[in-house]
């Protein structure tokens, strides 16, 4: 498909300037295939997966229906997971600019209730949550989609995947009768095929092209045969050490026993899980995705929505129980044209899901013996740091405010600057190691940002569920 830009569509001059600043200038395949459709007002039923730019294509479509603080909710975003619905009201928050005054309310499992209820009663345009926290807003009436204009539910696989087909269904009945209903999924099995012939009325089904990733991509599967699986981890990461890499464990026990044994070890390792509180979790994966954590320990269903484009490896410490889990994990590496490992740990009792998989994905790759132990080599710390800055978008700060305070009031050069988020009360700005101290001190005893003095700290990852030697 050759490229058409976002100009060809029939957006206001101020989106169009917008998207132009985010650097949205030409389409995904998704957003080509969809958009036109969805901004027309039609239902779609979109294959796509993380990383396609599927979010800015049905945010574009809801936005364009928003009219910011009319009493009550006129979209409604369904996530299988808290981390993806954070996500997702992220971006729509940026893609909201040309919209002041949009509130858009995040509700899920893990958050204060009590927050997000009187956020409720003050009024919100725009709801991200998932199906289990949204049903008990409604039922305690504290949440009336009865005005929803566009209902979208991401990702519908994992979402029947993890039950929440009742859920789901209670809340669809609740809205209006005449609403746009978008759908999207990785995968398109039938019970999707279902659930869009219920929901949607004669929806455009759309395609996105999957990116070929195998000639980027070195699959390694190692014979732990009786080793210690945890210490076999260790070997391995010694050996390759990639820049940054994800575990993937089938159970939040393990990933805890395994992050500890990291940690212990000396690399900058943290679990995710769902037993998690959610601050935590919004760290981790803020860390990671910035370069200031270089390993995180996680089960598939945290990391569901795991968006990083330059992650270094895929390790599966445990094997999952279906290919198709095992396709979505490997394919967090390897992306946006860059070079990626996945690595899989096979043990005495994996043999019957490696012989699955090498029907599949893993077809005519070889056992591996395990490489040497490194005894001398400790683990490079993460090449970035995290400062967080208590101000954000109602303090009226930018990126670009931050960026020029740290190069012409601190003298941190711009390519020591790394990855910058602002949200409403506070901000994140990555630098290189060496620099986290010296922006510190300078946020502290300078003019500040805008001529104002914010305090500014540096976010640490959370501390190991263990402090005692887990082996």
């Amino acid at each position: 498909m050759s490229e058409l830009a976002f100009t060809m569509l029939q957006l206001p001059p101020t989106w169009l300037e917008n998207l132009a600043q985010l650097e949205y200038h030409t389409m995904t395949p998704i957003q080509a295939l969809a958009l036109p459709a969805m901004l027309a007002g039609r239902d779609v039923l979109g294959q796509a997966g993380t990383g396609t730019g599927k979010t800015a294509a049905f945010g574009l479509a809801l936005l364009s229906k928003i009219t910011p603080r009319s009493g009550r909710p006129g979209a409604l975003v369904l996530c299988p997971t808290r981390e993806l619905a954070a996500q997702v009201a992220d971006e729509l928050r940026r893609l909201a600019r040309p919209l002041p005054h949009t509130r858009i309310l995040t509700v899920t499992g893990g958050t204060s209730v009590q927050r997000e209820k009187a956020s409720l009663e003050g009024g919100v345009d725009i709801i991200v949550g998932t199906p289990g926290r949204v049903l008990d807003h409604m039922k305690r009436n504290r949440l009336d989609v009865g005005a929803i204009r566009t209902l979208v539910l991401d990702e519908a696989d994992r979402m029947l995947e993890m039950g929440f087909i009742n859920a789901v269904t209670e809340i669809v009945r609740e809205t209006w009768a005449e609403r746009q209903t978008l759908l999207f999924s990785a995968t398109f099995p039938e019970a999707v095929r279902e659930l869009s012939s219920t929901f949607q009325k004669d929806a455009l089904q759309v395609s996105a092209p999957i990116e070929d990733t195998s000639a980027r991509m070195t699959h390694v599967v190692y014979d732990v045969a009786n080793l210690d699986k945890t210490a076999a981890l260790i070997r391995v990461l010694g050996h390759h050490r990639p820049e940054s890499a994800v575990i993937f464990c089938n159970h939040r026990e393990t990933c805890d026993v395994v992050a500890d044994s990291l940690s212990f070890s000396g690399f900058a390792a943290v679990a995710l899980h769902g037993g998690m509180d959610q601050h935590d979790r919004n760290t981790v994966l803020l860390l990671l995705s910035n370069g200031s954590l270089r390993v995180l320990v996680a089960t598939d269903v945290a990391a569901r929505g795991l968006d990083i484009d330059e992650l270094g490896a895929v390790i599966n410490y445990d094997l999952p129980r279906e290919p198709d889990v095992f396709t979505h994990r490997v394919g967090r590496t390897a992306r946006a044209g860059h070079e990626g490992i996945a690595i899989t740990l096979a043990g005495q009792g994996d043999r019957r899901a490696l012989d699955e998989l090498r029907d599949g994905p893993l077809a005519n790759v070889a056992l591996s013996p395990m490489p040497e132990a490194v005894e001398s080599a400790r683990p490079p710390p993460p090449a970035m740091v995290t400062i967080a800055i208590q101000g954000g978008r109602k303090d009226r700060l930018r990126p670009g405010d931050i960026v020029g305070a740290l190069t012409s009031e601190i003298g941190i050069a711009a390519t020591d600057i790394g990855k910058i988020k602002v949200l409403d009360s506070i901000s994140f700005v990555a630098l290189t190691a060496a620099m986290g101290t010296k922006a510190l001190e300078g946020l502290a005893t300078g003019r500040g940002i805008k001529k104002k003095r914010f305090r500014a700290y540096q976010v640490m990852a959370p501390v190991p569920s263990r402090s005692r030697d887990p082996r």
